[in-house]
């Protein structure tokens, strides 16, 4: 059995990971996909959670994306394409970085509108109250804001409809130029 691929789509709140990873599984060209909403991780958590982008909550992050990691990994293993739709900056690419080491193919594409329309986006979903989501995307949209050396895996989807983030997104699989090495 082939190996499957993991395609990492992060991103702050806002900036169309879920919507566009739900349709990259949906439409992958291998025989089997699976789409993780890595937010459904941090809903099992039953006591003593810390909302996820307090600073105090570094530990428990770490081993929530342990969890979605491995979990990742077995599917990959079983031959499925592996879609991560989540909020995974390059401070939290270290485990992934590992995996690549032991032969997994790992994408790591960052989807990023300009904060105004961030903002715009993720202020009236219906996941948070609005003092939160507007708490959230300050937060979230200045750590994705300046990625360096991972600039060049970032989109920019702050004038593109969902089929063209689709189109771009897999343009960069199809190409192999958001690989992790």
């Amino acid at each position: 059995m082939e190996k499957g691929r993991i395609i990492i789509v992060a991103g702050a709140p806002g900036t169309g990971k879920s919507t566009v990873s739900a349709i990259i599984a949906e439409e992958s060209d291998m025989e089997k996909s699976v789409y993780m909403h890595t937010d459904d991780f941090y809903h099992y958590l039953r006591k003593g959670a810390i909302p996820p982008h307090l600073p105090e909550s570094n530990e428990q992050n770490l081993i929530v994306i342990e969890a979605f990691l491995e979990s990742a990994k077995r599917f990959a293993r079983g031959g499925y394409d592996v879609i991560v739709d989540g909020i995974i900056g390059p401070w939290f690419l270290k485990p992934w970085l590992k995996i690549v080491q032991d032969g997994y193919e790992v994408h790591y594409i960052v989807l990023r509108a300009n904060k105004e329309e961030t903002m715009r986006r993720a202020i009236n979903r219906s996941k948070l109250d609005r003092k939160t989501n507007i708490e959230l995307v300050e937060v979230m949209w200045e750590q994705f804001h300046d990625l360096e050396t991972y600039e060049v895996n970032v989109i920019d989807t702050t004038n593109l409809s969902v089929k063209d983030t689709v189109l771009k997104v897999k343009e960069r699989i199809t190409t192999r130029t958001a690989l992790l090495h």
